[in-house]
Order: C-alpha cells, then sequence, then structure tokens
C-alpha cells in the first residue's frame, strides 16, 4: 500500500513539472543556453499582477513578488530533467543574483523617485522573491519596469481547513 502512494505522488510530480514545463515553453524560447547557465534577454515577458490589486489606489499594500529565477533545488530538478548540467552552488548563485538586480532596480524605479517602500522578507527557499509593502499605484510601474519579476500577489492569510481523518467519520 505505501508503495502504491510513493510511486502516485512520484507520478503527480513528474506529471506537474512536465505541465509546467510545457507552459513555459514559449518563455523558454527567450533564453539562450552558455555552458548550462540560462541567460535572460533584456525583453520582459509580461509580469502577472494579481487582479485583487487596486493599482490605482495610493495606500500602501502588503505584496508578495516572485522572481522567474527558481529556488536553487527547484533549479537542479528542472535543469536535471531537462538535461542541463546545473550545480546547487550555481543555482544559489543565480537565486542571489536575482536579489542583487531587484535591490538595484528598487533603487534605479523608487529610491530615486522618493517613492516610500519597506522590504519585510527576502525567499528563497519555498519561492525566490520577497515581500515588501509600497503604495499600490507603483505596483504596475515596478512590474514593468523589472527584469526579475514574474509575478506580483497580494499578501494576504489564508486559512486551510486540516483534512477529514477516517475516524472522524464513524
Amino acid at each position: 500500500m505505501m508503495k502504491k502512494c510513493y510511486s502516485g505522488a512520484i507520478l503527480a510530480v513528474a506529471v506537474l513539472t512536465i505541465m509546467s514545463g510545457c507552459q513555459e515553453s514559449s518563455f523558454e524560447n527567450n533564453h539562450t543556453i552558455d555552458k548550462g547557465k540560462v541567460v535572460e534577454e533584456t525583453m520582459t515577458p509580461s509580469v502577472h499582477v494579481d487582479p485583487a490589486i487596486d493599482l490605482s489606489s495610493k495606500q500602501t499594500t502588503s505584496i508578495i513578488i516572485e522572481f522567474k529565477t527558481k529556488p536553487a533545488k527547484v533549479a537542479v530538478i528542472e535543469a536535471e530533467a531537462k538535461g542541463i548540467p546545473l550545480t546547487i552552488e550555481e543555482a544559489k548563485e543565480q537565486v542571489e543574483e536575482s536579489h542583487q538586480t531587484f535591490q538595484k532596480e528598487l533603487h534605479e524605479l523608487l529610491d530615486k523617485n522618493q517613492v516610500p517602500y519597506t522590504v519585510r522578507h527576502k525567499y528563497t527557499t519555498a519561492l525566490n522573491g520577497v515581500s515588501m509593502e509600497l503604495p499600490a499605484n507603483e505596483i504596475k510601474r515596478l512590474a514593468e519596469f523589472s527584469s526579475v519579476i514574474s509575478k506580483i500577489s497580494l499578501n494576504r492569510k489564508i486559512k486551510l481547513d486540516p483534512p477529514i481523518l477516517p475516524s472522524e467519520h464513524l
């Protein structure tokens, strides 16, 4: 029984990986491979911005920004699946470079224009990105200006109900 669960989980992960690969195939065409490293072109595909964000508001809004560069462990697994050599050290370096680039972009776009913002957390494990606060009406400009952002979501708490155990049905 346990063997079936593991093989089912592995199959599910494989299907999800293949599906995400299919969705990203047009994005991959904007990259060139140089000695196993992925080099992004200067042309930026559009950034997905959460429709729940009121982009016309001047109110400070808490958001989570996800970068295009995957977390190191995910990047290594995806590269391996595509037959591209990538070490965990190289992947971690790419993650750090994405954060450095983002800091430079914040300086160029927000600091120089005296836009108030606060970076609350830096994420590198489950996702690669940051949580931050800034006026909602600056989010679109940041999305259009940035070369590293893939997705911007409203930072909100969600509640998941715990699964019902078979013994609870009795």
